[in-house]
């Protein structure tokens, strides 16, 4: 009975404020100001404001509230966790297997082709590379595979 009285005291003020603001010729600002002073009311003849009272006065509706809380907390845990990387030695095991199965394609530490070029003009230009005996642009990668390996990439 209470929670009805507040909210016709709040409803009749805001439409009393609504008219003001219609005086002043803010006719726009005072139909927002009615319509949200008239949804107390609204609530009120629906049956919401007895329903939430009843809901806010039980201590078994609290006391559920509080293992719903409880519930979401340990889900957000688990899942901070997770992102940790923590879990089970098992799931850490199988993760660092399948980061160590991971192979480089044999041919990826080859220099590329170039752009438009075919694999054709590539064998031409592989022979000639080797009787002419440019061996720089092998020492030139090694330094990089160094690198990738140390990183163990």
């Amino acid at each position: 009975m209470l929670a009805e009285t507040i909210c016709s005291a709040v409803s009749a003020a805001g439409l009393g404020i609504a008219a003001v603001t219609a005086y002043r010729k803010r006719f726009l600002t005072a139909t927002r100001i009615a319509a949200y002073a008239l949804v107390p009311v609204g609530l009120v003849l629906t049956g919401v404001v007895k329903w939430v009272s009843d809901i806010a006065f039980k201590p078994s509706v609290w006391l559920g509230f509080g293992l719903l809380g409880v519930a979401w907390l340990l889900f957000m845990i688990t899942r901070a966790v997770e992102r940790r990387g923590g879990g089970s030695r098992k799931e850490r095991r199988a993760a660092a297997r399948a980061a160590r199965g991971e192979a480089v394609e044999p041919a990826a530490s080859a220099p590329s082709l170039g752009a438009g070029s075919s694999p054709e003009a590539a064998r031409t230009r592989g022979k000639q590379g080797k009787q002419s005996g440019s061996a720089g642009t092998g020492e030139d990668f090694s330094d990089i595979e160094a690198i990738l390996k140390k990183h163990g990439i």
